[in-house]
């Protein structure tokens, strides 16, 4: 059991329950490193239910070293422009950051961001998006979905755009991105519009079969596929969208408003 000293007495009761659950997959030789930890996330603002959330997910992080590894990570991204409200709710959404090394990946990363994006500011906001982007290898996550974009001749504005809007979407298998680039390139969108990126990201999020059950939803509504081509050109969207939601809307549109269902695809 750890016996902690500092800290307001719902935190070290709560701490202490919660070291108690982790000792059981980590093994304390003495209570320094864990009230050490504890203590340091109580000094930056780090709740009750946000330090035993940390613990739950990372155990391993009451043994680690306070100073030497995971003080350095809060101080950085205190520099590079991060509050103490955001920088509390990153971590605890994402304690795995405190695992990545700084000098090897957390500050490469983050330089490369910003260099894309030429803002600190908005390096910081995509971050708050999704934090592991600072701990995925971007050569290999990121930049050659980038390239097959750029290749195709996708604008350089419209890959930064979806990369801070969806940063999640261009992390993925490169293979398939070839794949969806081209089946967007034969539904005759135009890659330098703004519209190819986001069309190709709404196909990537469906596997082919889903995509089939789609269109067979707007075929029983009486759209050719033609129609649905040309309706996913204008507004993406019409194939994300769950089969429930499509047919619901369709309804409501058709039945209910009276509107003709050929209309509702022009």
């Amino acid at each position: 059991m750890v016996d902690l000293e500092m800290g307001t007495d719902d935190l070290k009761e709560e701490a202490k329950e919660t070291a108690s659950w982790a000792s059981m997959y980590v093994r304390f030789e003495t209570p320094e490193k864990p009230d050490s930890f504890i203590a340091l996330l109580e000094k930056h603002g780090f709740s009750k239910a946000q330090v035993t959330n940390i613990i739950r997910r990372q155990p391993e992080l009451l043994v680690s070293d306070t100073e030497k590894t995971l003080w350095p990570k809060i101080e950085f991204l205190y520099l590079i422009g991060f509050l103490r409200p955001d920088l509390t709710k990153l971590l605890t959404n994402y304690p795995r950051l405190f695992k990545t090394s700084l000098e090897k990946q957390i500050i490469p990363s983050f330089n490369v961001i910003r260099n894309l994006f030429q803002s600190d500011d908005k390096a910081i906001k995509l971050i708050k998006r999704f934090a592991g982007i600072l701990s995925r290898n971007l050569d290999l996550d990121l930049f050659p979905s980038m390239d097959i974009l750029r290749r195709n001749g996708v604008l350089e504005s419209d890959i930064v755009t979806m990369l801070f809007r969806q940063p999640r979407a261009l992390m993925f298998n490169s293979v398939r991105l070839k794949e969806v680039v081209e089946e967007v390139k034969r539904m005759g969108i135009d890659s330098s519009r703004n519209k190819f990126v986001g069309a190709a990201f709404a196909l990537r999020s469906m596997c082919k079969s889903t995509l089939e059950k789609k269109f067979d939803i707007y075929r029983r509504w009486g759209w050719s596929d033609q129609e649905i081509r040309e309706a996913f050109i204008k507004h993406p969207v019409c194939l994300k969208v769950s089969e429930d939601k499509i047919m619901a809307i369709m309804d409501f549109l058709v039945n209910k408003m009276g509107f003709d269902s050929t209309l509702v695809a022009k």
